[in-house]
């Protein structure tokens, strides 16, 4: 073990508290739309730390401060995205889903929404839908967990093997008892204790060096050009990062809290709450990146994703570092927790009850859903046994695939009275094959985010493939209509 008895003590006391609003949120699951949903009972300041956490992860905290760390200033284009796709996500999505899967036979799921939306009777859309969720999801779970992994063998000195386990055994745990409570009320705290290290840790290291000319001096000396916003851009490349935020409108574990608020008129609060956080939070990490260059001047970082641990370990007392470090844990554990649970969702709700047993009881479904989350758990960590494999390259294909997928679909299901079933599905494969397709290519165009291809060809193929199609029926037009009306 690396680490003094103090951080220890902090780091285990952290978890522990996890594992009790676990235990806590056991006791409040009776059924599926509480395991899945949370019974569509989170207030603004939950909802809003909740997405936010779930939304960042370990990108926020190693990904992001990594990339600076490795590359200078011009990373930060990518968090300029995601604040735009962020707010316009909230802006114009989350009230009028909220509102719609309500009406839409009180969705569950966003493969639940689709199918009802456009009348699916084939279950096509469930289906492909469920698939394109749990092949991106495994991905993106197996960057936490890689991510966990570099964590547990940072700080206490673990074989990465082990470490991984460890890490993956803490947060399959409170997901399995507590579901999407346990899940949002993890987030919620997890969400604040991120919010804060990122701020004190940056600070703290100005201090120490001596202030800002200081810090830009050393920075300067290692790599002038790590200080220059544009260094390398072209217009391609900046769209390229900018892309990111097109992400936001796809992403099942986010748009899942905008359904699970208890109303559309707390969508306001959570807004501003939220895009707060946000904002303070990825200025927080490029600038720990920042920090980590001139602070390491002398001796460079072998993995430039673990910045954050290794300052925190070399500025702060054992007490406070444990605080810190859990907050690294946090970060991991509050993506993996949503997407664990929206994997689940995805094989109990929209295979199991909706293609196996539609009458089967709720005890069952909620034991089947937890049994989900050990078996993704368990594929996703088999795929995260390589320790070379980057935390901000596997969030990035993951986060592409559904911003591509589902992205257009969600948007233009929600304002497009005119798209029909036949143009989601299209929409939806494309959206996926273009990732997948690009991402496997290289040179060229195809050194750029695949995503922002992928999210143009699926919003072409959704508008071509419905206006080949017939108009749809009567009901889907007139609860299409119930749904643009506010408080409905």
């Amino acid at each position: 073990m690396n680490l003094p008895l103090p951080t220890l003590l902090t780091f285990a006391l952290y978890l522990v508290a996890m594992l009790a609003l676990g235990f806590a949120a056991y006791r409040m699951t009776n059924n599926l739309s509480d395991y899945v949903l949370g019974g569509r009972s989170l207030g603004p300041g939950v909802a809003a730390l909740s997405a936010g956490a779930s939304d960042m992860s370990g990108w926020l905290l190693l990904g992001l401060p990594g990339a600076v760390y490795a590359s200078g200033l011009s990373e930060l284009w990518i968090g300029v995205g995601l604040t735009a796709g962020a707010f316009l996500n909230w802006r114009y999505i989350a009230a009028r889903l909220r509102r719609y899967t309500a009406l839409a036979k009180d969705s569950l799921t966003i493969p639940d929404f689709l199918e009802n939306r456009f009348g699916d009777n084939s279950h096509m859309l469930r289906t492909i839908s469920a698939i394109v969720i749990l092949i991106f999801f495994t991905l993106y779970i197996s960057a936490g967990l890689v991510g966990g992994g570099l964590l547990f063998q940072s700080s206490f000195g673990m074989d990465y093997t082990t470490a991984l386990i460890v890490g993956a055994i803490v947060i399959v745990s409170y997901t399995f008892l507590g579901g999407f409570l346990a899940v949002s009320w993890t987030d919620f705290f997890q969400g604040i204790l991120m919010f804060l290290t990122l701020l004190v840790v940056p600070m703290f290291v100005v201090v120490l060096i001596g202030g800002w000319g200081t810090v830009q001096s050393e920075v300067n000396a290692v790599d002038s050009s790590n200080s220059a916003l544009f260094q390398g851009m072209t217009v391609l490349g900046m769209l390229s990062l900018l892309s990111w935020g097109l992400g936001y409108f796809g992403q099942p574990h986010i748009l899942a809290r905008f359904m699970a608020m208890r109303s559309e008129a707390d969508v306001p609060r959570a807004t501003l709450i939220g895009m707060s956080w946000m904002i303070l939070a990825l200025i927080g990490s490029v600038a720990t990146g920042y920090m980590g260059i001139a602070y390491f001047s002398g001796t460079p970082l072998e993995n430039s994703e673990t910045v954050l641990i290794e300052l925190i370990r070399a500025l702060f007392n054992p007490w406070v570092a444990g605080v810190l470090m859990a907050a690294i844990l946090a970060a991991i554990m509050s993506t993996i927790d949503s997407q664990l649970l929206v994997s689940a969702s995805a094989l109990t709700n929209d295979f199991y009850k909706g293609m196996i047993r539609p009458n089967a009881t709720d005890a069952e479904l909620v034991w089947i859903s937890r049994g989900a989350v050990a078996g993704v758990s368990i594929f996703a960590l088999l795929l995260a046994l390589d320790p070379e494999a980057g935390v901000l390259d596997l969030v990035s294909y993951a986060w592409g695939g559904f911003g591509a997928a589902f992205g257009p679909i969600v948007i233009l299901s929600l304002y497009w009275p005119r798209m029909t079933r036949n143009g989601a599905l299209a929409g939806m494969i494309v959206g996926a094959a273009t990732v997948i397709i690009w991402k496997q290519l290289s040179g060229g165009l195809f050194d750029y985010y695949e995503l922002l291809p992928g999210f143009i060809f699926a919003g072409a193929a959704v508008v071509a493939a419905s206006l080949m199609d017939k108009q749809p029926s009567d009901r889907i037009a007139g609860e299409f209509e119930a749904s643009l009306k506010p408080g409905s």
